[in-house]
């Protein structure tokens, strides 16, 4: 009991902590994208509430790993460390989530007040480059059509995330050194953050059933953390393979696989469910496989 309620306080330090240093640091790199946009004016705000959404998944994995990573190096049975975390990481995720959808709905941000307005039809120009605006120019993300010297104009249904319209840009005038590794983990955690958004619109029990089964798989991962005599190594496992699942979720959540998978279900599920089922199967096939380790293989000598 006693390692529970000290395994709850980690978790409890470790999410508040990551939640509010990932907003700090998403904070950041809003200014620095701001001083390399030319002109200033031009510039896109992001809102407390957008980046605290981009923040959760980062602060959700980062803190289920080392709480995983705390279970394994204080011996903690492989079923209460699962169980645990699981209740702690849906409260926190879930509680939060909520609540910043409330705060969306209420408007309560500090988007730097915009130096353009208009409605559908508003035409953007940057030097010999165009864009019309087919929505509002709130919506910033917006459909529109692009006009770029020597191309053919263009239709952006989507400008951003999965299924976008390519675009070729010009260079801008500052270079991004930010290693491929890293922009790559950050367009994958932008997704995730954007599919839970989302669902979490169209209604909690999509958000709550996607969530629960993310975080399951997760948890279910307890087993490597436990893989070596090494809290180090393993750690470094751990954080490759909670990467990977970073990785599939981007994967499952694009509309081609989606199509797919419902296809080959016979339209048996919703189409809403079909990634938290995924999700699901493979938590179980994990949590199987983990049970039968522990079966076959000796329980380890335990040192204090």
């Amino acid at each position: 009991m006693k390692n529970i309620v000290r395994l709850t306080l980690f978790f409890s330090f470790n999410f508040a902590a990551l939640f509010l240093l990932a907003i700090m640091l998403g904070l950041l790199s809003s200014w620095i994208e701001f001083a390399r946009f030319i002109p200033l004016e031009a510039r896109p705000g992001k809102d407390i509430i957008e980046l605290a959404w981009e923040a959760l998944p980062v602060a959700l994995y980062l803190s289920i790993l080392l709480a995983l990573s705390y279970t394994a190096r204080r011996y903690i049975s492989i079923a209460p460390a699962i169980i645990s975390i699981l209740v702690l990481s849906c409260v926190f995720f879930m509680g939060i989530s909520f609540g910043m959808s409330r705060a969306g709905a209420l408007e309560v941000n500090f988007r730097p007040v915009s130096t353009v307005h208009g409605g559908p039809g508003l035409i953007l120009s940057r030097a010999d480059n165009a864009a019309v605006l087919l929505r509002h120019s709130s919506d910033t993300w917006g459909p529109r059509v692009v006009s770029i010297p020597a191309q053919p104009l263009l239709f952006q249904e989507v400008p951003l995330g999965p299924n976008n319209s390519i675009l070729s840009l010009p260079p801008l005038p500052f270079e991004d050194n930010t290693p491929w590794f890293v922009r790559n983990l950050g367009i994958d955690f932008y997704l995730g953050a954007a599919e839970l958004r989302g669902r979490l619109e169209h209604g909690f029990l999509y958000f709550a059933i996607y969530a629960f089964f993310l975080i399951l798989l997760l948890v279910s991962m307890r087993f490597v953390l436990d893989l070596s005599r090494w809290p180090l190594a393993n750690l470094f496992l751990g954080a490759l393979v909670f990467r990977g699942v970073v990785a599939l979720e981007a994967f499952l959540n694009t509309r081609e696989i989606n199509s797919l998978i419902d296809s080959l279900l016979n339209e048996r599920l919703p189409f809403m469910f079909i990634t938290p089922a995924v999700f699901g199967a493979l938590a179980l096939l994990v949590i199987v496989y983990t049970l039968l380790i522990r079966i076959v293989r000796p329980r380890r000598v335990e040192y204090d």
